[in-house]
């Protein structure tokens, strides 16, 4: 049994996991916690009967950052080694085929804001801090925050961030594109279940094709990523959800097909 993080159904949208994740006080990410954060991944990402995940800390806080005193007397050499199991972790997030939403409560700071990073999107509450510190403790973010952060909100505002380690409040987060929809703190939850609820009654390999091209288009030059998403285009029309999506809009007209997700 995992300590730290458990998978949960939401109670009113079965198809919708939540990856909860409960290390008190603050969420700090350990060993422990990223090798769950792994195996809570490859739960949700092999259960076809989820369709959609929500990322989320709990009432209070999402995620603080990492633990510091675990590595503050680690080696260079034992900090590749931790990094790249964070790394992997996170990366793992950011590559679940399903669509994913960050339920932001409270602070996601360092590793935290780096794993609400690899969410497809993100739902902040009014009270929310968001920002990686690490510059404040001699280093820089090492869970993906000078790779991610940039391709999100741009070079200039990810190297204010970066290189001040300022934190931004819910409303200029939402300003600049690093959260999608800024709610009160105790709505959350809610709102970032309803923000995936209807996307888990979508087609799914449609739905995990088109993740999947936006992701590795957006890593490669246009000429590379439109033979990316022809490919994931063609492929398409081996499913059952494009022969009754097409055939719903013919016989319907859209927005009326019914998809089982196969």
């Amino acid at each position: 049994m995992a300590e730290f993080v458990r998978v949960e159904a939401d109670p009113d949208h079965p198809a919708v996991a939540v990856i909860r994740l409960d290390r008190p006080k603050v969420n700090a990410l350990n060993a422990a916690v990223t090798a769950e954060i792994a195996a809570a991944v490859r739960q949700v990402t092999e259960d076809a009967s989820v369709r959609a995940v929500v990322l989320y800390g709990g009432e209070k806080v999402f995620v603080a950052g990492a633990d510091i005193k675990e590595m503050v007397d680690r080696t260079a050499v034992e900090m590749r080694e931790y990094a790249r199991d964070l790394q992997d972790a996170i990366t793992a997030v950011a590559r679940i085929p399903k669509p994913v939403v960050a339920a932001i409560t409270g602070y996601a700071l360092g590793g935290g804001l780096e794993l609400a990073l690899a969410a497809d999107f993100r739902v902040a509450g009014a009270g929310a801090g968001l920002g990686v510190p690490e510059i404040q403790l001699g280093v820089i973010p090492g869970a993906g925050g000078t790779q991610r952060l940039p391709r999100l909100i741009g070079p200039a505002r990810a190297k204010d961030m970066i290189f001040t380690g300022r934190r931004v409040k819910a409303d200029e987060a939402h300003q600049i594109g690093l959260v999608d929809e800024v709610v009160a703190d105790e709505e959350v939850y809610s709102a970032a279940v309803a923000k995936v609820a209807a996307l888990a009654k979508g087609p799914t390999v449609a739905l995990a094709a088109a993740k999947e091209s936006v992701d590795r288009g957006l890593e490669t030059d246009l000429d590379t990523a439109l033979e990316i998403e022809r490919a994931q285009f063609a492929s398409l029309f081996a499913t059952q959800d494009q022969k009754v999506g097409m055939r719903s809009f013919i016989e319907e007209g859209p927005g009326q097909a019914v998809f089982g997700g196969h």
